[in-house]
């Protein structure tokens, strides 16, 4: 198995670190990618995204369209911008207040990599974040069969409240905090299974770079809370695939690596996918999910961590250039080959679907997946966002502060056990 992943990945290694022009042109919109013509997307794809697709993995290509930026948003990118820098070692940003820091990008800058990645960092561009009710189903893939259900994980909320660069939500642009908070993120308590019910992580984070995360995990069956380190943080938890840094693509601080620019490149991304809740594919690719792909803009970037005792030796991200979002994300082991793959399915509107109790009045993101695939041992986990057990649950409530319960008493060590009780 693992040299069938080398022949794959050295073959979309080639094209990947070419700057030449994109050889992925036979890929038309209307076709419907499948194992039998893999090879069409080869060029466009990551090389894992491309192992992805030969197992099955299927894409209906559809015309690219435009998403448009909240209108704060880009206020806030026109007012405070010129003032925003970087300072000599890269790390620290400085100026900035809201919106995106660096919105020219001059991919010739000495800091190129870092820029994007700053702009990664605030692309969200919202204040607080309720997700709710997402489950994920986690076990061994083949050409033979559908996953394997080994575990089902249930999760009754993801949240996460800004303390910088707010602009929805009073008070604005900033909650006042001497702590120095970038963020605070809390998921809990976990509601299946029964041996991890009320289980739950909190993670404080802060705008020092010097400054490691607060986190904690709490295990209601040792009745007790566990500090965990940020090296943790690459750590796939509860016989699951995915680690809390691979979140949306990454989820880590941005100090904690050293971020290299590869390139520009044409790729194809799920951004505008029309099924909420997720469709999953048919048969043995039921692990992903089944949807629209388009031509997509993005810049590559590879990030190798500054700890000794991380599980990865790199991650490659694909950045679209206008969003600044996270299509898929390639991490390598410590031995350099290719290990596992963080895959969105990105949709952006104005109401999770016709009727929706919750409604925006621009287009908001609406990721109705996640997916993250274990190359090396054929073993996959996928997140639906929300669960289809909860009809009519929107599942994303952004920027909704006090409405939908996203304050701060919600990221203590106290509501953290009280949830799992």
């Amino acid at each position: 198995m693992q040299g069938n992943a080398a022949r794959i990945v050295g073959a979309a290694l080639g094209v990947l670190l070419s700057t030449g022009g994109i050889a992925g042109a036979q890929v038309q919109i209307g076709d419907k990618i499948t194992i039998a013509n893999a090879d069409k997307v080869k060029d466009v794809v990551s090389p894992a995204m491309y192992w992805l697709v030969k197992h099955g993995w299927p894409m209906t290509i559809a015309e690219t369209q435009k998403i448009t930026l909240r209108k704060a948003f880009v206020e806030a990118t026109e007012k405070y911008s010129p003032q925003v820098k970087l300072s000599a070692d890269g790390l620290k940003l400085e100026g900035w207040v809201a919106g995106r820091p660096f919105p020219r990008i001059d991919i010739k800058d000495p800091q190129v990599a870092m820029k994007i990645m700053q702009n990664f960092r605030y692309a969200i561009a919202f204040d607080d974040l309720d997700l709710r009710n997402f489950d994920a189903d986690t076990g061994p893939i083949s050409l033979e069969r559908p996953l394997q259900v080994e575990r089902h994980f249930l999760v009754d909320h993801f949240r996460r409240l800004f303390y910088v660069g707010r602009l929805y939500v009073d008070p604005k642009p900033e909650i006042p905090n001497s702590e120095g908070y970038e963020y605070k993120e809390t998921l809990h308590p976990m509601i299946e299974p029964f041996d991890l019910k009320g289980v739950g992580f909190t993670y404080y984070r802060y705008t020092d770079p010097a400054k490691q995360d607060d986190s904690w995990l709490y295990l209601p069956s040792l009745r007790r809370v566990r500090r965990l380190s940020t090296a943790q943080r690459s750590d796939a938890l509860f016989g699951q695939d995915t680690d809390q840094d691979s979140y949306g693509g990454y989820a880590g601080a941005l100090a904690w690596m050293d971020w290299k620019f590869l390139g520009e490149k044409e790729v194809l991304a799920a951004f505008h996918s029309e099924h909420f809740p997720v469709k999953w594919a048919d048969g043995a690719a039921d692990f992903a999910f089944d949807d629209k792909w388009e031509k997509r803009q993005v810049y590559i970037v590879e990030g190798v961590s500054k700890l000794p005792q991380y599980a990865f030796s790199k991650r490659v991200l694909y950045i679209d250039q206008d969003v600044y979002a996270v299509p898929y994300s390639d991490m390598y082991d410590r031995a350099g080959e290719l290990w596992k793959i963080w895959v969105n399915n990105f949709s952006w509107r104005k109401e999770a679907f016709p009727g929706s109790p919750l409604k925006y009045d621009e287009d908001t993101p609406f990721p109705s997946a996640a997916v993250m695939v274990d190359i090396q041992l054929e073993h996959a986990t996928k997140a639906a966002l929300p669960s289809h057990r909860f009809p009519g649950e929107p599942g994303w409530y952004w920027h909704q502060g006090d409405k939908a319960g996203t304050t701060e008493d919600q990221f203590t060590i106290a509501e953290l056990i009280g949830s799992g009780h």
